[in-house]
C-alpha cells in the first residue's frame, strides 16, 4: 500500500456500514450518491481490497471489509480521544456522541436529560436513537447505551446510574372483574400483557419476593413490543403488567393502577453501557455523569 487512507474516507466508509446504503449515507451527510460511491472506491483502491458487496438496495461488508471496519472504528475513536487529550485546558466536551436507549425510557427520561446536556455543552453533537431491540454497540458505532440491566458482553463496561424496579400492577376495573391474584403462580391463570423487551425472556417473569427469586410463565391475548402501548392497555383494563416504577409510578399514585402482589418486584436498575475502549473518553464520562445526576 503506497498511500495511507484518508480519515475522511474511513469516516464515510463507517457511515455507509452504519446506514447499509449509499443513498441513506448520502442523505445523512448531505452529499451526493456519486460522491459517496467515489470516496468508497478511492478507499478500496488505496487499500487494494474490495470492502463492500453492493446490491440495488443495500450494501454488506466483505470479509476484508469487516477487518477494515474494525480498524477504522478504532482509528477514528483514537483520533477523537487524541483531540481530547491535547485539549485538556478545554473543559467542555466536544464532538459526536451517538447514544441509544429503549423508546419509552428514551422519550420520557433520556431525551430531556440530553436536551439539558446540549444546552450545557453546545460543542457536543448528540445523536439519539430509540431502539426496542438488542443493540450491537460496537458494530452499530454507538458510544453509549442507556439500558435497564447490566451488559453481559465482556468488552462492554456497565455503570449503574439509577435505581429502579419493575412491579406488577393492573387497573382497578380488571381486578374487580377477574379478581386479585394472591400468589405468583396464580398469575398463570390471569390475562397478563406481555412486552418483548430489548434484553428479556418473552412471557417469563422472574421476580424477587419473600422466598427469593421465583419465576412464572404468563400469557394473555394482548402483547406488544412497546412499553407505552402495554401501559395504556393496562389502564384500559385489559390485564396485569410488569413495568418499571419510573413508568407506572404516577399512575399508581393517582389510583389509575393498583399494585398486585406488592411483596414481589423485579430489580431493574438503569445502567450506562459503553465499550471498554471508551473508558477514558471525556464526552462519554461527562454524558454518563450528567444523565446520572439528572435521573437522581
Amino acid at each position: 500500500m503506497k498511500n495511507s487512507p484518508l480519515l475522511e474516507d474511513l469516516d464515510l466508509f463507517c457511515a455507509v456500514v452504519r446506514h447499509r446504503s449509499f443513498t441513506a449515507t448520502a442523505r445523512a451527510l448531505g452529499v451526493s450518491n456519486a460522491y459517496v460511491s467515489k470516496r468508497v472506491a478511492v478507499l478500496e483502491t488505496t487499500l487494494g481490497a474490495r470492502l463492500l458487496h453492493r446490491t440495488t438496495r443495500t450494501v454488506a461488508l466483505t470479509e476484508q471489509g469487516q477487518v477494515v471496519h474494525g480498524w477504522a472504528l478504532r482509528i477514528l475513536e483514537d483520533v477523537q480521544q487524541l483531540g481530547e487529550a491535547v485539549s485538556a485546558e478545554r473543559q467542555e466536551p466536544a464532538g459526536l456522541l451517538r447514544i441509544c436507549t429503549s423508546s419509552g425510557f428514551g422519550r420520557n427520561r433520556v431525551s430531556p436529560a440530553l436536551s439539558a446536556l446540549a444546552l450545557r455543552y453546545p460543542a457536543l453533537e448528540i445523536q439519539l436513537e430509540l431502539l426496542d431491540r438488542a443493540v450491537d454497540l460496537i458494530g452499530e458505532e454507538f458510544h453509549l447505551d442507556i439500558r435497564v440491566g447490566q451488559a453481559d458482553e465482556p468488552h462492554l463496561i456497565s455503570r449503574r446510574i439509577a435505581a429502579n424496579a419493575r412491579v406488577l400492577c393492573a387497573a382497578p376495573a380488571y381486578l374487580e372483574r377477574a379478581g386479585t391474584p394472591q400468589t405468583l403462580a396464580a398469575l398463570a391463570a390471569h390475562r397478563c400483557i406481555v412486552i418483548r423487551e430489548r434484553h428479556g425472556d418473552f412471557g417469563r417473569w422472574v421476580l424477587r419476593g419473600p422466598r427469593g427469586e421465583e419465576s412464572v410463565k404468563v400469557s394473555g391475548p394482548l402483547s406488544a413490543s412497546n412499553g407505552e402501548v402495554v401501559h395504556q392497555w393496562a389502564l384500559d383494563g385489559h390485564g396485569i403488567i410488569l413495568r418499571s416504577l419510573w413508568d407506572v409510578g404516577p399512575a399508581l399514585a393517582r389510583g389509575e393502577l393498583v399494585r398486585v402482589l406488592p411483596d414481589y418486584e423485579q430489580p431493574a436498575d438503569v445502567y450506562a453501557v459503553y465499550p471498554s475502549r471508551l473508558s477514558a473518553s471525556a464526552k462519554v464520562r461527562v454524558c454518563t455523569e450528567f444523565i446520572e445526576a439528572y435521573l437522581a
